[in-house]
């Protein structure tokens, strides 16, 4: 397997194959399958199909033309920002439920090409306008936050895929940036962790397409990386297929532990397990 990929991480390049693919998708779309149930229990393909194109018009709103419409008030903590996000989420949700599957792709293809094309014009070495904040980041370069949208447009695209049982996006150019992103969490998960200074844990995503990702304990911090000559102290093993649903909420850890592989220190390896790369 090979090792992760210095940052920043590349994905601006892949938008418009995600967008290709997922129009293609939903085009396909019989009427049961755009009204089936998603592994985001409450919304069905069509509410996460209208979810990714909320995602493109407000990224196009307060990105590009710095229109934020809703404020967010009172957000003095984590589970504040993610109880506002997900209210903004059903609403929208709720609205366009009026909208057709056609309408839906329609609007879908002309503002994911402008979202597209609007990333591409940000310094990726800039701040961005929000932060990771499920990576612990309090401010964030822009190559992060692009990265973070890359993973919103796979995860989704992915959930569909899942749930009508369409050919997934499990490939190597595709998976590994969306996963690598995701493992960009792992020091944060592990940040109330007491540990010795150079403890190793590991994660591995099995076969050809994930890679192995480790952290390090330091003097107060936990720390990515790339090599590193000591035995890790915990080693997880799990499979892309189970990685992409438990970090984003999926499956529970609980149901995580039944398919994964621990080899070492199990209490220390089982903490990576309630890693969230999401806003959940």
């Amino acid at each position: 397997m090979k090792a992760p990929e210095i940052v920043p991480i590349e994905t601006l390049h892949l938008f418009p194959i995600l967008d290709e693919l997922l129009i293609e998708l939903l085009k396909s779309l019989t009427e049961e399958e755009w009204n089936a149930k998603t592994v985001c229990k409450k919304w069905t393909v069509k509410d996460i199909a209208s979810h990714l194109l909320d995602g493109n018009l407000r990224g196009l709103s307060i990105s590009r033309d710095h229109f934020f419409g809703e404020n967010p008030e009172d957000i003095n903590s984590y589970d504040d920002l993610v109880a506002f996000l997900n209210q903004l989420n059903m609403t929208w949700t709720n609205a366009t439920k009026r909208l057709s599957p056609t309408v839906l792709i329609n609007l879908l293809e002309t503002t994911g090409k402008q979202y597209s094309e609007h990333l591409q014009t940000l310094n990726p070495f800039e701040n961005a306008i929000f932060s990771v904040a499920w990576a612990g980041e309090v401010t964030s370069l822009n190559w992060f936050h692009i990265a973070r949208e890359y993973t919103e447009k796979f995860l989704h695209q992915q959930q569909i895929r899942d749930a009508i049982g369409k050919q997934a996006l499990l490939t190597t150019t595709l998976f590994y940036p969306f996963i690598h992103t995701f493992m960009q969490a792992l020091p944060h998960v592990y940040a109330n962790v007491k540990a010795e200074k150079g403890t190793i844990v590991s994660i591995i995503v099995t076969t050809e397409i994930g890679s192995q990702w480790s952290i390090i304990k330091e003097d107060e911090n936990w720390k990515l990386i790339t090599s590193f000559e000591a035995d890790p102290t915990a080693i997880v093993k799990i499979s892309p297929e189970d990685a992409w649903l438990l970090f984003s909420k999926g499956i529970t850890p609980s149901e995580a532990k039944e398919k994964v592989e621990i080899i070492g220190d199990k209490k220390l390896g089982e903490i990576a397990l309630n890693m969230v790369s999401v806003m959940a």
